[in-house]
């Protein structure tokens, strides 16, 4: 209600005759009025210009370090980390182990930011977590 009520008066004020400084003025006078338009651009336009329906989205990616495996039961699975079936080979185990070690070892990511570092870093430990364990199950 708030918000906009000031984007009203805000709307208001540039549309006004009365100013903080005189519309007159070439270019000076044109400043507040800049300063009231681009605020109001920034907090009423801008948000709908970046929003897309929920159908355009797409759905999460497998490759993507936000949205690796989530803490539930399902997702501790050694296989399903790897992204592997249980009936895979040694081979396969330590081909995907390696692929995604390459992946998502925080190193890559560095230059993403912080955020993505940590999530990679986080990714990479249940890999490698993943692999150890497959690795003492089948004495590899």
């Amino acid at each position: 209600m708030i918000r906009w009520l000031l984007g009203l008066l805000g709307a208001l004020y540039v549309l006004s005759p009365v100013d903080f400084l005189p519309d007159f003025m070439v270019l000076r006078g044109w400043i507040d009025d800049l300063v009231v338009l681009y605020l109001l651009y920034r907090y009423y336009v801008k948000p709908f210009l970046g929003a897309r329906p929920a159908s355009h989205r797409g759905g999460p990616r497998a490759d993507d370090p936000r949205t690796g495996p989530r803490p539930d039961a399902d997702a501790r699975d050694p296989y399903r980390v790897l992204g592997l079936s249980p009936d895979a080979t040694d081979a396969d185990i330590h081909r995907a182990y390696r692929q995604l070690a390459a992946q998502y070892h925080p190193d890559k990511v560095a230059h993403l930011g912080e955020e993505f570092r940590r999530l990679a870093e986080t990714r990479f430990k249940e890999i490698q977590a993943a692999y150890q364990e497959l690795k003492q199950r089948r004495g590899i």
